[in-house]
């Protein structure tokens, strides 16, 4: 910054000014101390700024696992978000695995972030006491910690689950099985996503079958596909299908392309999260899209703010995104086309 400030005869301060974007600065100067940066090669050392503010520049982000594509995408609009904020994203895998959550929290790692973005899938309502230790940044995604001391961004599991049965309801389907359950489970995706279903069904005065309801532990491609075996082997007359997720609902579509099952003209099937790949499945994949996009730029902007310090004295906020139901070819056919 000296060899910068001689070669354009300004001060160091005005060549500081020039670099950080600091705006009442003549035209003239700028250019000045642009051109001499330009000469001299200078580059920003961004890890000594960041040194000076108390900062590292990066941030974690903490997810079950990167195989299912839903964390797999929201990962990568993390990352875009983070990256227009001027953030370096640290990813974690947890594997849903409790103590490694925990670690999560509380390992070497949270000295070199600035802040979490926080997604556990082991952790439950009990556990909120374990996020009373924390003294950094965080903002909380998911499930299954509500009013945890965090700023938490999650979405509308119930009234988009809901949407998607009514939508399978509206193309005439009354026989609709659930691919992805979790036996015993009153908190989390599928427990809030079972009661969405249930409240379509009641308030199109359709009785609910505990039968139609499939369990499948993992939501992967493998554990639909097996659901979907099961429930179409107990010959309950089903006539359509809501997979939990994406991941679930393409299982389910492998088994029923196996089986010479025609979608939808004899079962219609529809997924959860709107993964880019439900767009190109054989037929198209109707899904929800949860709104993906919003949690992850909200999540970093709120993760900024309280990094920034601005809003430390502000009560945690909980931000619901918005959900759209997407008809595709898996529910509607050739009008997917129309």
């Amino acid at each position: 910054m000296h060899e910068v400030a001689a070669r354009a005869g300004v001060s160091i301060k005005t060549v500081s000014n020039v670099v950080n974007g600091y705006p009442y600065i003549r035209d003239s100067t700028r250019e000045k101390v642009e051109q001499a940066i330009a000469e001299l090669g200078y580059q920003l050392n961004v890890t000594a700024r960041n040194l000076r503010r108390g900062r590292t520049g990066l941030v974690g982000l903490a997810v079950p696992e990167l195989s299912l594509p839903y964390f797999a995408e929201l990962a990568d609009s993390v990352i875009r978000a983070a990256e227009a904020r001027g953030l370096t994203v640290l990813i974690e895998q947890t594997g849903a695995v409790r103590e490694r959550e925990l670690e999560v929290l509380r390992g070497q790692r949270r000295q070199f972030t600035d802040g979490l973005i926080y997604s556990p899938l082991a952790l439950g309502p009990d556990d909120v006491g374990e996020l009373e230790g924390v003294d950094y940044p965080m903002v909380l995604l998911g499930e299954r910690i509500f009013g945890g001391p965090a700023d938490h961004v999650t979405m509308r599991n119930v009234e988009a689950a809901k949407a998607a049965t009514q939508h399978l309801i509206d193309q005439g389907r009354r026989r609709i099985a659930v691919v992805g359950a979790h036996a015993g489970e009153s908190v989390g995706s599928a427990a809030l996503r079972v009661q969405g279903y249930v409240a379509a069904l009641e308030e199109n005065g359709l009785p609910y079958d505990p039968a139609l309801v499939g369990e499948a532990g993992l939501w992967h491609r493998a554990t639909g596909a097996e659901t979907m075996a099961r429930l179409l082997d107990a010959d309950l007359g089903i006539d359509a299908v809501f997979g939990l997720n994406d991941a679930l609902a393409l299982g389910a579509l492998h088994t029923l392309h196996l089986r010479r099952i025609e979608v939808p003209g004899e079962i219609a099937v529809i997924g959860f999260d709107d993964i880019d790949e439900a767009a190109y499945a054989a037929p198209t994949l109707s899904t929800v899209n949860p709104g993906r996009e919003q949690i992850a730029a909200t999540a970093v902007d709120l993760l900024v703010d309280r990094i920034d310090g601005a809003q430390d004295d502000r009560p945690f906020r909980q931000v619901v995104a918005d959900f759209s139901v997407v008809a595709r070819e898996s529910t509607i056919g050739d009008a997917a086309h129309v």
